[in-house]
């Protein structure tokens, strides 16, 4: 008797947006872990300091930031000695950032890939997402050397409770610039231009956040403002929760995080939708 054939995999077509297979991603972990591999080793491969570049880059800028902003601008840091107050934001910025451009292009940069093999489109984005915490987790190894150092020198530095919530502000940047990466990414399959324009607009996101300044230095309604920005109180309170000096403010955290929770979901749905077609408007 014929044996019955039995098929280990099954391609079927999407039928609608919320059509979202997220089974498939644990199933195809294996080519995640391979593209996590892929990110880390290739980014400073051929390079003379190679992965010493993860602690030039944010020592470098935070030099450049005491130099301008804190001995010529003057901008306070909150009391907060500088080199500690500037890399506390600069390592969650450069994460945030290096997350949202990455993501922001994947239809572009993955297009002969996308064109040749099936596998769920979205192991790609989440694989740059995942793989930059390991360069985030360098940086902020330099932010603890330096913290460790203030801290036996006598310097007033009081990390609290609210350290436990680190781990969900990394989860609530990683979310945000995950669904705006991959909705910006989705647009940019058409109208090409607004890569370009993305691009500024980040650079100008960065002012808008508290990184090189301290929210208290502005009015309560000058403050508000500046909330709506669904960073800013994530950096405050990871300064708030290491350093003991910032604003913490659990309504605006409340909101970044439904904020994250809405453009992450509204992201996926859009990013479904656009990855049937793309090869033909790519």
């Amino acid at each position: 008797m014929a044996k019955t054939e039995k098929w280990t995999t099954i391609i079927k077509p999407k039928t609608g947006l919320f059509d979202i297979d997220f089974k498939e991603l644990i199933h195809y972990r294996d080519l995640w872990r391979m593209f996590i591999k892929r990110d880390i080793v290739t980014q400073y491969k051929q390079t003379i300091l190679g992965p010493l570049w993860f602690f030039v880059n944010p020592a470098l800028t935070t030099v450049m930031y005491m130099v301008v902003f804190g001995g010529i601008a003057k901008i306070p840091t909150d009391g907060l000695p500088q080199p500690l107050f500037y890399l506390s934001g600069i390592c969650l910025w450069n994460y945030f950032s290096v997350c949202l451009l990455k993501t922001s292009s994947t239809f572009k940069d993955n297009e002969n890939i996308f064109g040749k093999v099936y596998f769920p489109r979205l192991v790609m984005p989440i694989s740059t997402i995942t793989s930059s915490l390991y360069v985030f987790g360098i940086q902020l190894i330099l932010f603890v050397i330096i913290y460790l150092y203030y801290l036996l020198s006598g310097i007033h530095v009081a990390p609290n409770i609210y350290i436990l919530l680190v781990p969900v502000l990394v989860v609530m940047l990683a979310g945000l610039s995950l669904g705006f990466g991959i909705i910006i990414s989705s647009l940019t399959t058409k109208y090409k231009d607004l890569s370009i324009l993305f691009t500024f607009i980040v650079q100008l996101w960065m002012y808008a956040t508290p990184i090189i300044y301290p929210l208290s230095m502005m009015s309560p309604k000058k403050q508000w403002i500046a909330a709506l920005n669904p960073v800013t109180s994530i950096v405050e309170a990871f300064r708030y929760a290491t350093l003991g000096t910032g604003t913490f403010d659990w309504m605006q955290l409340g909101y970044s995080f439904v904020f994250m929770c809405i453009i992450l979901g509204l992201g996926i749905v859009v990013f479904n939708k656009i990855q049937r077609n793309f090869m033909d408007t790519v």
